[in-house]
């Protein structure tokens, strides 16, 4: 009986047995490992000075994206040990390929997150370099005056 059938009626199979595969444990090592980098991510961020602009970045949407991809692949799995052993292959190979959605979101979160502490970093470094003079352009020397200045100067010595 599959798992849904058994919540539905509040059965219980007496000989639950499932053989342990090794693609799931990996899978999930994998997406413990994007939520661990995903934290430092954070702490980083948090130290960094805030960019109003990078507010309107929706996180939210691949956050649900891959909680709705692993609940598929828990429901196919499920579905895969309930099912004849010949219609299971393309069920776990479904399973497989929602666990790389799920995956796959996780890590754009963390990119795009990489992407906007690369903006941070940029903005504090440009911050920091400028000095604060509205007429210098940051560069290695300073311009004291423009072309029109000059042409002023010269038409006086005339």
């Amino acid at each position: 009986m599959t798992k849904k059938l058994e919540e539905l009626f509040n059965l219980e199979e007496t000989t639950k047995s499932k053989p342990d595969i090794e693609i799931e444990s990996k899978e999930h090592e994998e997406i413990t490992d994007l939520e661990r980098n995903f934290k430092q991510v954070q702490e980083i961020t948090k130290s960094l000075p805030v960019i109003t602009e990078l507010d309107n970045l929706d996180e939210k949407e691949l956050d649900d994206l891959s909680k709705k991809s692993e609940q598929a692949y828990d429901d196919l799995m499920d579905l895969g040990m309930n099912v004849e052993v010949r219609y299971s292959g393309r069920i776990f190979e479904v399973a497989g390929t929602m666990m790389k959605n799920a995956i796959d979101a996780k890590s754009a979160k963390i990119e795009k997150k990489l992407k906007a502490i690369d903006l941070q970093l940029k903005k504090y470094k440009i911050d920091k370099d400028f000095t604060g003079d509205d007429n210098a352009i940051p560069g290695e020397a300073y311009i004291i005056s423009n072309r029109n200045d000059l042409m002023k100067k010269l038409a006086k010595k005339d």
